[in-house]
């Protein structure tokens, strides 16, 4: 059994007066499928010319093990050069990603090939992240620690996106002082008698391919699975939201710190007591 999924909706191009209007006051997510025709990088970006300007930059990678008390948050597990990265990437499946990475910072020319969207948005310049992964590689259901508006574009390849709206967030199995869910949950096929507080949520799905955008709105959780090799680009506008902007002060500079002074003093216990106290906190809501 798997999730009733309801398809994210398309648009093949939209004004910024209507991107507004219909998408981010009602916090709603959709894909605009031609945005970034006129981009260099929908001609340029595919992994042969990421060697040409990026091959000798030391990228940090990620896979996805359980989270391990000796590590910080995000803290990669491994390091490589870019052109040995996009190579395992292309002859075998791989789990190891680059996962929020500002490959720009270290190669300006990467900058002149996109244009900052005209949607109404103030968005970072500066933080263009990068994220590559190989097929069947996948990257963990999480929300954003800043609870920000994305704006996901992605190129070389396909891409699933399963996206649930903040308001389910009581039923994911949230693990306390994190933005994550229970890390044994699969998404691909989930297990409803283990997590039957899932069977509660409303996952929309959409599959993005080369030069497509996905509006992820502010808090949204999200768990992305490469059909093939790819990577995307995210950009991001702050919380427009109160409520949602104070919570990512909180998230950033406090919520964090604590995770992070909590491992040193207690250990392993600590990440157990949390994936604990995830489950009996979500199961109440339910068994009421």
């Amino acid at each position: 059994m798997n999730f009733n999924f309801t398809e994210v909706e398309r648009v093949e191009s939209i004004s910024a007066k209507d991107f507004q209007k219909y998408y981010v006051k009602p916090q709603k997510p959709v894909v605009v499928e031609r945005i970034t025709e006129d981009w260099p990088a929908y001609e340029k970006w595919n992994f042969e010319y990421i060697k040409q300007v990026a091959g000798d930059k030391i990228v940090p990678l990620y896979n996805n093990d359980p989270v391990d008390y000796t590590k910080k948050v995000n803290e990669p597990i491994a390091k490589m050069k870019m052109t040995e990265y996009v190579d395992l990437l292309q002859n075998k499946p791989t789990d190891l990603r680059i996962f929020l990475y500002n490959l720009m910072s270290q190669v300006p020319q990467l900058q002149k090939d996109y244009k900052m969207p005209d949607l109404g948005l103030n968005l970072f310049k500066s933080m263009p992240m990068l994220f590559f992964g190989g097929e069947g590689s996948n990257v963990f259901m999480h929300y954003d620690i800043d609870l920000a508006n994305i704006l996901h574009f992605h190129f070389a390849g396909e891409k699933r996106c399963i996206i649930v709206p903040p308001e389910d967030t009581k039923y994911m199995y949230k693990i306390p002082h994190s933005v994550i869910c229970r890390e044994d949950i699969d998404f691909d096929n989930p297990d409803f008698e283990k997590w039957p507080a899932l069977k509660n949520i409303n996952p929309m799905v959409a599959d993005l391919k080369h030069g497509e955008m996905l509006y992820m709105p502010e808090g949204w959780w999200h768990y992305m699975k490469y059909l093939t090799p790819g990577f995307s680009m995210s950009l991001r506008s702050l919380a427009h939201k109160p409520k949602n902007l104070s919570e990512a002060i909180y998230n950033i500079f406090l919520m964090r710190t604590y995770d992070n002074i909590m491992r040193k003093i207690k250990g392993q216990a600590w990440i157990v007591e949390k994936n604990e106290r995830a489950i009996t906190k979500t199961n109440k809501l339910i068994t009421r």
